[in-house]
């Protein structure tokens, strides 16, 4: 910060002020917390202090909220890579298996959509082409809130559902894979070079739900990044100028990603390592037949209560990942 031209670049002055918001609200949060331990310990001594059993149950419902707010507040103590406070992009892709997969991916999309809604995250699902028969072939959707891709990261990788299948005749058990990817959204300080020749930009009638706008006007776009064959698609907005405008958000995510990955390519050929990304190396499980149970076999975390799970109660998945001392490479 000694350059005398820092703070003349808006995109610095942005950061650094950002900065210093998230952490002004840690100890925020620090200070109140320890104002309410204060007073709950004062609240002990004075019961202790005049036997009184009355206050009992006000005393352990108020350690139960403490001890949640404390957890809360170490995992976000957490979530201190350089891009875990950015907004996220969630991409879902159905494995093998046609309707069935396509159907599990669409039940991930909902599940995930819940999740936001309950931690108050705003979403929007940029492109969501449904399948022939049922289901989704892929959902890309945005999400945006405080430390949204430092907790969307835990959910990269291959999600397995096993079921009786609502769409065989003969109620047989099926497994079903899902691919879910999370990429921080890229601050608009942050520069990806982007050569338009280097882009094929195609418009197409959206498809979907939308009311009698959809199928009427090419507002949809693709977008497709020649040196890196990387596609993006968007069809949400009512005007083709909106989804463009999206579509490149998105690409520019994707590709700073891409960019990313290559350095650390190169740089695990130099160290002799080698990571294998297998579609068989699933992070969880979804049982619902002939049991119940949702298992994470990063972290070995389960419960049965299936239908909370689907419903966006992941929040103890996400959490012992993030606690692990040794996170597993997707």
């Amino acid at each position: 910060m000694s350059d005398p031209g820092f703070w003349d670049d808006p995109g610095n002055a942005k950061k650094v002020l950002k900065r210093v918001s998230r952490l002004k609200e840690g100890v925020e949060s620090w200070e109140n917390t320890m104002a309410k331990i204060d007073d709950m310990l004062i609240l002990l001594d004075l019961a202790i202090e005049e036997g009184d059993d009355s206050i009992k149950g006000e005393i352990e419902e108020g350690v139960k909220s403490l001890t949640e707010i404390v957890s809360n507040l170490e995992v976000a103590h957490l979530l201190s890579g350089e891009y875990d406070d950015s907004d996220a992009i969630l991409s879902i892709h159905p494995g093998a298996g046609g309707t069935e997969s396509q159907d599990w991916a669409e039940m991930l999309l909902r599940m995930y959509l819940r999740w936001a809604e309950k931690r108050g995250y705003s979403t929007e699902v940029t492109d969501c082409p449904p399948g022939e028969e049922g289901g989704i072939k892929n959902a890309t959707v945005l999400v945006g809130g405080e430390n949204a891709f430092g907790y969307l990261k835990a959910e990269k990788g291959v999600h397995r559902l096993v079921r009786i299948s609502p769409f065989d005749a003969n109620a047989r058990r099926h497994t079903s894979f899902a691919s879910v990817d999370v990429i921080p959204e890229i601050p608009e300080d942050v520069e990806v070079e982007i050569n338009p020749d280097d882009i094929k930009i195609d418009t197409y009638k959206s498809g979907g739900a939308g009311g009698q706008h959809v199928n009427k006007t090419e507002s949809a776009v693709r977008i497709t990044h020649t040196p890196t064959g990387i596609v993006v698609q968007c069809q949400n907005e009512r005007s083709q100028y909106q989804n463009r405008i999206t579509a490149m958000r998105i690409l520019k995510a994707r590709l700073f990603k891409h960019l990313e990955e290559e350095k650390e390519r190169k740089l695990d050929q130099l160290q002799g390592e080698q990571r294998e990304i297998a579609w068989g190396n699933q992070i969880r499980s979804y049982v619902f037949q002939p049991y119940t149970m949702v298992k994470d076999h990063r972290t070995g975390i389960e419960t049965g209560n299936v239908q909370a799970v689907m419903d966006g109660e992941i929040n103890e998945f996400i959490e012992a990942y993030l606690r692990a001392p040794t996170k597993i490479i997707q």
